[in-house]
């Protein structure tokens, strides 16, 4: 399929993917509560929550690989399992190869099973894969000779073999050094602009905002929220930010007219309002007091601080950045 067909198939499937009133339990332990979600056509989703927080049981539910014990799931307007799982791709959990067999060859015995690859096409699709990810160079070393990121990377490959409607990624970057992070994110873009739907979940705070459009928080096997990440932190936004180089007669001046008033922590001067006169007053008493105001703007907040509001301190287990 040509990146011109994924654009006309994506059209008309919306949405890319549906849970509705998924549940799942383990014994005692309810692992996902009554789910509805529903992941817009074109979206990159990064789903978020701490550990155990039933992100990864979630996703084998959608993929068909779990049985929910209640509710149904749906990817690209079919019931689960359906036909359409050709057109979706997935590395869910770590990828699972043949220890003795090469990279190349793992990689051709996935692409012998994909439906959609013609078999004469599958070397010239088996090398763009590992040319992809980052693996040529080690393509006929031995799978049991890899490290995790370069696993990671095998995997990823699998599921790229063939243009997909949808591509879901559970823990993309886990083993990855910053280099292959960059790397994952740059074929997120690609599939985004090709326009694929794309699900991801993450620990990396600072990836998911700058990959993904929509976000999923999810917390003890409860959908916390869902929606367009821009909407959700403009919804969170508090306070003022305004730049200016007098720092401290703006805070002085501020903080006589009863504002409460810090130093701005970002690179350019000036102060945060989070407290007092609405914004029009605020800027009006600087002017009086003759402190010049170069730019004035709603303070919003990363994703990693309405993560945490939304989790109530259960983010340690997310990470903000890409350390390991």
């Amino acid at each position: 399929m040509t990146t011109t067909g994924v654009r006309e198939a994506v059209a008309v499937t919306a949405p890319a993917a549906r849970a509705a009133g998924l549940r799942k339990v383990f014994g005692r332990t309810v692992a996902v509560d009554g789910i509805d979600l529903e992941v817009p056509t074109g979206a990159v989703l990064g789903m978020l929550g701490p550990n155990g927080s039933g992100k990864t049981t979630l996703i084998r539910m959608l993929l068909g690989l779990t049985r929910p014990t209640a509710g149904t799931t749906e990817l690209l307007g079919s019931p689960v399992p359906d036909p359409v799982l050709p057109h979706v791709g997935a590395l869910v959990e770590g990828p699972g190869f043949h220890p003795f067999l090469s990279g190349r060859e793992n990689l051709r015995r996935a692409a012998a099973a994909e439906p959609l690859l013609a078999s004469a096409a599958i070397p010239s699709a088996v090398g763009d894969a590992l040319e992809r990810v980052g693996l040529a160079h080690a393509a006929d070393r031995r799978f049991r000779g890899y490290s995790l990121g370069m696993k990671q990377r095998l995997g990823l490959a699998a599921a790229l073999l063939v243009p997909r409607r949808l591509v879901v990624l559970d823990e993309p970057t886990n083993g990855l050094d910053p280099a292959g992070t960059r790397d994952v994110r740059t074929i997120i873009g690609e599939l985004h602009a090709a326009g694929s739907t794309v699900i991801v979940s993450s620990h990396l705070l600072a990836e998911v905002e700058a990959t993904c459009t929509h976000v999923a928080v999810l917390q003890s096997g409860s959908l916390v929220t869902a929606g367009e990440l821009g909407g959700l932190l403009d919804a969170g936004a508090a306070g003022l930010v305004i730049t200016t180089p007098d720092v401290e007669p703006a805070l002085a001046a501020l903080r006589r007219a009863g504002a409460t008033a810090v130093r701005d922590p970002g690179p350019e001067p000036g102060v945060v309002v989070t407290g007092g006169p609405e914004a029009p007053e605020i800027i009006a008493l600087l002017v009086r007091a003759g402190v010049p105001v170069h730019e004035a703007r709603r303070r919003r907040p990363r994703l990693e601080e309405l993560f945490a509001q939304l989790t109530e301190g259960e983010a340690p287990s997310i990470r903000a950045e890409g350390s390991r």
